[in-house]
């Protein structure tokens, strides 16, 4: 285990655009904002959603499309970077009309219906990751 302690710098708030893409918004407003470590959360409601799951024998991704309107009941995930890049790693949970969760890793094709994000910039914190050979992720270095 590894950790480090560090201060929130700057928070930010923003709604974003019915329509728009819930990863692509994201990643806009951290690199708008030149944020290279943080953690946020969102909620809101998506009109469809493109998420995966981790399968860990295999070390891959396998893909589940949602064609339906559905409550966002978590979205979180944290900012880093991966070979010098901005990278935005988030998982999604996902109510329908009778309460069934769906969610996973959050892929780009989520579609927005109203969403609300909140985002806690770190201070004098780079997180970067790195890849990592027993799990096949790319995982933090601290």
């Amino acid at each position: 285990m590894s950790f480090v302690q560090s201060a929130i710098s700057k928070s930010y708030v923003a709604k974003l655009p019915h329509g728009a893409d819930l990863l692509k918004s994201i990643k806009d407003i951290a690199v708008k904002a030149a944020i290279h470590s943080a953690s946020f959360n969102a909620i809101g409601a998506v009109r469809k959603a493109r998420v995966s799951f981790y399968d860990q024998t295999k070390k891959k991704y396998n893909e589940l499309i949602l064609h339906e309107s559905m409550e966002i009941v978590s979205c979180r995930g944290n900012i880093s970077e991966l070979e010098g890049k901005m990278i935005v790693h988030a998982h999604l949970v996902l109510s329908d009309e009778k309460g069934r969760a769906f969610g996973g890793h959050l892929l780009e094709g989520t579609e927005i219906f109203a969403c609300e994000l909140m985002i806690n910039e770190y201070k004098n914190l780079r997180i970067k990751r790195k890849y990592d050979e027993l799990t096949g992720l790319n995982l933090m270095e601290i």
